[in-house]
């Protein structure tokens, strides 16, 4: 039989010493439980959807890193057979149309895990334990609003804090993770596999996510060599040519380099009202202005606890529009894998559109 990705680490293991070193002086790999707590009401259909409780209970995570390219994949074959519960969305609102599917979050306290060390509970959502995780501690924030694009200022804000709450915990729990990220997957056109509203955080240790680390790497080598703060001339260069504005604190870009349409990216020192309420006025203006009906939402935290080297890195958070809920055809190719992201969005319009957003009733 073959071996698993799970058994990666015991197979590099037995190489021989040549081929070992070789391996282990591109490739870094971590494997980790990922511990759930399941309420009882929850087994039946665990047993039934992944074929055991063990399947869930025992899974492990494997993440293999280049360390010279700073890529970075993170490996759960249990993640092959999560539910998909998804129907048409209708464009308003972006709530299903037709009958209701089977949907574990309309009662997460007896529908979906907990973390080891429990639940965080804001006032718009409600943390669970992913139920086949990316890494040893991955939770789902749940919305009190089923349809994923119903959300006002307050919203957001609550459940980026709340996400900041569970990674503060679970640092607490395990001081061993302490590089926490804040991801949305809005519809089932950005990712998600539920049509029920809901964002994720995870925490990891032994490095940041690789393109958090690609990224502070990159800006230690942009000090060292010219001296200067890389994030401070990121912003500079934006706004040289009418590609940024400020709110408070917080600088918003519609970045130059983007991975799709209509990509934003925000810095900000740390996590007040003026960083989320920034965000929530991007997701409006996409919404609102741009009729975006699905996007993927990212905020890369510096890590928690002792940490060299992230002194100066600021909470980057990056927004990007992934096309129409009602186009079958996929937003991403070759091209984007094996060359260079392919943009048909103008950032100077992206800008505009921010721009007058801000300008005029943003909250």
């Amino acid at each position: 039989m073959r071996p698993s990705i799970i058994e990666l680490a015991s197979l590099v293991e037995g190489l021989p010493h040549e081929s070992r070193f070789v391996f282990n002086g591109i490739f870094s790999i971590e494997t980790h439980p990922a511990r759930l707590s399941l309420p009882p009401q929850m087994r039946p259909w665990i047993e039934r959807q992944f074929g055991s409780l063990e399947a869930v209970t025992g899974q492990k995570t494997v993440r293999v890193t280049n360390l010279l390219t700073n890529e970075s994949s993170i490996f759960n074959p249990l993640r092959s057979s999560r539910p998909h519960h998804f129907k048409k969305l209708t464009p308003a609102s972006g709530s299903e149309s037709g009958e209701d599917e089977e949907d574990p979050f309309s009662n997460p306290l007896e529908s979906t895990p907990e973390d080891p060390f429990g639940r965080v509970e804001g006032q718009y959502c409600i943390t669970a334990g992913n139920v086949a995780k990316y890494g040893q501690y991955h939770c789902v924030i749940i919305f009190k609003k089923k349809a994923p694009l119903d959300f006002g200022c307050s919203e957001v804000a609550d459940y980026i804090e709340t996400a900041w709450r569970w990674a503060r915990r679970a640092h607490a729990f395990d001081q061993s993770v302490q590089y926490p990220l804040f991801l949305w997957n809005c519809t089932n056109r950005a990712g998600a596999s539920l049509p029920h509203g809901h964002a994720q955080a995870v925490m990891g240790g032994g490095s940041h996510y690789a393109r958090t680390e690609g990224l502070r790497a990159a800006a230690e080598a942009y000090r060292q060599k010219s001296g200067n703060d890389y994030f401070d001339d990121l912003y500079a260069a934006h706004k040289a040519v009418g590609l940024a504005l400020e709110r408070g604190r917080t600088r918003l870009m519609a970045y130059l380099a983007p991975l799709k349409q209509n990509e934003v990216m925000l810095l900000s020192p740390g996590l007040d009202e003026d960083f989320t309420g920034s965000i929530y006025n991007v997701l409006a203006c996409f919404r609102d202005r741009l009729n975006v009906k699905s996007f993927n939402l990212g905020i890369a935290f510096p890590p928690m606890g002792d940490a060299r080297g992230w002194e100066s890195f600021p909470v980057v958070a990056r927004v990007v529009d992934r096309g129409d809920t009602d186009d079958l055809s996929c937003d991403i190719g070759a091209m984007e894998f094996y060359g260079a992201n392919v943009i048909s969005s103008d950032p100077f319009r992206t800008a505009a559109a921010l721009d007058e957003f801000f300008k005029g009733g943003s909250a």
